[in-house]
């Protein structure tokens, strides 16, 4: 006997009346309200479906879930809510999964589709047979389709779907896969309750076995779920099997939860406003940092961390520091903002504690204290350049959720959009749209790392297990996920704001005194806000330039901690010259004006320095000598030290050069006396360099001037010989 195949039916047969939605219920089996369930509710009141949830609040008897091997206590519950419905001739029922199901179209195509089956009952189709494989033979073939029924869905009259479950007699954790199995592979059951399966997927789409079978399907505000194989538009998608974090991406964006005409449309549902609220209500955040390796611009990311808009009274700091490297800096910070938190607890090297046990300790302070209401992990590698970022994730209102964070001009970021096979990298289809922005929301993802988020309930509840950094053999942060996934808890990334970026590490030195000089190239954005002046884009602007002799430019350029650490770092390296006409440094070893100096070069910052002069003097350059274009090449750059015992003054002279940059290093008044530059042509002299600014002027021919003698103190100037 063959099966009931769909599409077929007797010759001449008028078309049976079409199905009212009103006489449409769904019925599915949660046993608790996961985020999975919620999504599922969420795409099914999006069409208007009815829904009745059966064990709400009971155990479940199997383990991981009503998508889990087991399922008999799904056909005891299907069971018992029939009893209601056995006589109901004209009500049909459609009865799936929820945890792992979006609905892709409404009530009106379901029936439609499955009144052209000709079926009284139509289980989902599977490529994959399961549980038991030695079936294979029995099942009917199909010229064309999926073979094997599959559990997870099936639509059928309540009277059919009542003989079907009416033999039920098993426990609640056998298989209800294979009691429906056996009775389809009956041919006698199979005919008399007139069952087929819907091979081509028209309205069942299980995953497992499909993955490339399925694309969304953009449509004009609507998305769908389209087959390739068979040229479908299925209205049921079920993540079966392992193949949950499938149907996480396609429901970030079916049935309209992400568009190109609307953008997100659920990104504003069930905020947690924080307006209106005083400090001492807001929620109380225990704030994870964690520093695993050395790092640069530490100090920025403490200032970036004390420049959050949220109040330090409700915060609370657990800082986990394992590198040695960085333990004056962390103390340093502690002793003088520490204070200002709700508590502090430091884990220093001295400790030797590991990094997952280290996370795992943070997480658990947040657990165990009813008090806590966020717990906010950040790692050190983290520019969290956005003063609002906690507020925003807090009033997101998800129970895991991390602020998109990129690495500059890279699409490296801080979640993956898919995992692979065995559970790494993975690159879905919409990743770099979501990294470049060109996608804007809050998407379910399967793996976030360096920051996030997450509820104190959540902590105490789903993810209460301790050891939440541990999985397998797997690194603390695929441990953390691996986890989460497994609680069935969905992790969230949302790029509706520019939250900062990520650091890159990767080339990080630790031989010199201040280490971030050196990161011009690495982490360029950080480098700029550490030791850029601020005023400089007013400058660059052409608002704050000024010319206190002819062809003189004067602006702004280093931040005082860039002046400081280059004249530290330059005091450090301490092999200063002599200031005589000797000097072996220089091609032909002669300086006809000489000065005690450190090269760039002598301290490996030649390079660094090249890409200072030419992303942020050359661009000042052009503007102000209109028409000349450079490349920033120099053969001297060096640091200048001038005191009055040993060179106070230099006499005139024309520099090696088509311009020059002499930057004031250090503040006349305070660190020294006298000072300054004559052009002797003009009889023109800035006698108060101020800190961080710049002297640009021609180098040959017309610019002919001397250093003034400095009276007391130390004078540093950075001077720079451009295009020789």
């Amino acid at each position: 006997m063959k099966a009931t195949v769909q599409g077929s039916c007797p010759p001449f047969s008028s078309p049976p009346p079409s199905l009212s939605t009103d006489n449409l219920l769904v019925l599915t089996v949660a046993t608790k309200e996961t985020e999975g369930f919620r999504r599922f509710k969420r795409s099914a009141q999006f069409f208007n479906y009815k829904i009745q949830s059966l064990g709400l609040g009971e155990d479940w008897s199997a383990a991981g879930g009503p998508s889990a091997a087991g399922g008999g206590q799904k056909v005891r519950l299907l069971k018992k809510a029939l009893k209601k419905y056995a006589d109901k001739e004209d009500l049909v029922i459609l009865f799936v999964d929820s945890y792992d199901v979006v609905f892709a179209s409404g009530p009106r195509e379901l029936l439609k589709k499955f009144q052209q089956a000709k079926s009284r009952v139509v289980f989902s189709a599977e490529e994959l047979i399961y549980p038991d494989r030695r079936l294979e033979a029995k099942y009917p073939t199909v010229p064309d389709g999926k073979r094997f029924l599959g559990s997870g869905g099936f639509i059928g009259y309540a009277p059919s779907l009542s003989k079907l479950v009416a033999e039920w007699e098993g426990q609640d954790n056998d298989s209800d896969q294979l009691f429906y199995t056996k009775i389809f592979l009956d041919p006698e059951k199979r005919e008399q309750i007139n069952i087929s399966l819907d091979h081509r997927c028209r309205i069942f789409q299980n995953l497992d076995g499909a993955l490339d079978e399925v694309v969304l399907k953009f449509e004009m505000g609507h998305v769908r779920a389209r087959n390739l194989a068979y040229d479908t538009l299925p209205v049921v998608i079920h993540g079966n099997g392992p193949t949950k974090l499938q149907v996480n991406y396609l429901g970030n964006y079916i049935p309209r939860f992400w568009t190109f005409e609307t953008g997100c449309t659920v990104c504003d549902e069930g905020l947690r406003s924080l307006k209106g609220i005083g400090d001492e209500a807001l929620p109380t955040v225990l704030v994870g940092v964690f520093i695993e390796q050395p790092t640069p611009f530490l100090s920025l990311f403490f200032r970036r961390l004390l420049h959050l808009r949220y109040p330090q009274k409700q915060m609370r700091l657990f800082i986990h520091n394992q590198e040695q490297h960085h333990k004056l800096q962390v103390e340093q910070f502690l002793a003088e903002h520490g204070g200002e938190y709700q508590s502090v607890k430091l884990v220093g090297p001295e400790v030797r504690m590991a990094n997952a046990d280290a996370r795992n300790m943070g997480a658990d302070l947040c657990r165990q204290d009813q008090t806590c209401t966020y717990y906010f992990s950040v790692d050190a590698d983290v520019a969290l350049t956005e003063p609002n970022s906690l507020r925003l994730l807090i009033e997101q209102n998800k129970n895991v959720i991390a602020p998109l964070m990129t690495r500059h001009g890279r699409l490296w970021s801080n979640f993956w959009g898919a995992l692979s096979a065995d559970g790494y990298y993975a690159r879905s289809e919409d990743y770099v749209d979501i990294v470049q922005g060109r996608r804007v929301g809050v998407w379910n993802v399967p793996y976030i790392s360096n920051i996030y988020l997450i509820k104190g309930s959540a902590l105490r509840a789903e993810l209460r297990h301790v050891d939440l950094f541990h999985y397998s053999k797997l690194d603390p942060d695929m441990s953390f996920c691996a986890n989460v996934r497994q609680q069935e808890v969905f992790m969230f990334l949302t790029n509706r704001h520019t939250f900062g970026h990520l650091l890159s590490l990767d080339n990080y030195q630790t031989t010199h005194l201040h280490n971030d000089l050196w990161e011009v190239f690495s982490n360029p954005e950080d480098w700029k806000e550490k030791y850029i002046h601020e005023n400089y884009t007013k400058a660059l602007a052409g608002k704050l330039v000024e010319t206190p002799c002819p062809d003189v430019y004067w602006f702004p350029i280093f931040t005082e901690v860039a002046c400081d650490e280059l004249v530290e770092e330059m005091e450090h390296y301490g092999q200063w010259s002599l200031g005589d006409n000797k000097d072996n440094r220089i091609q032909g070893g002669y300086e006809n004006v000489p000065t005690i100096d450190i090269h760039m070069n002598q301290i490996t910052f030649e390079r660094e320095w090249h890409k200072f002069l030419v992303e942020y003097i050359a661009p000042l350059t052009e503007k102000l000598y209109p028409g000349y274009y450079t490349k920033a090449q120099f053969d001297l750059a060096f640091v200048v030290r001038y005191k009055p015992d040993e060179q106070p003054s230099l006499m005139p002279h024309h520099d090696a050069s088509t311009f020059t940059i002499n930057i004031a290093l250090n503040r006349v008044g305070e660190d020294y006396e006298g000072g300054g530059c004559r052009f002797l042509r003009y009889n023109c002299s800035v006698r108060a360099p101020r800190k961080g600014w710049a002297l640009m002027h021609p180098g040959r021919l017309t610019h002919y001037h001397e250093g003034l003698p400095t009276t007391k103190g130390t004078r540093y100037i950075a001077v720079s010989f451009v295009d020789p």
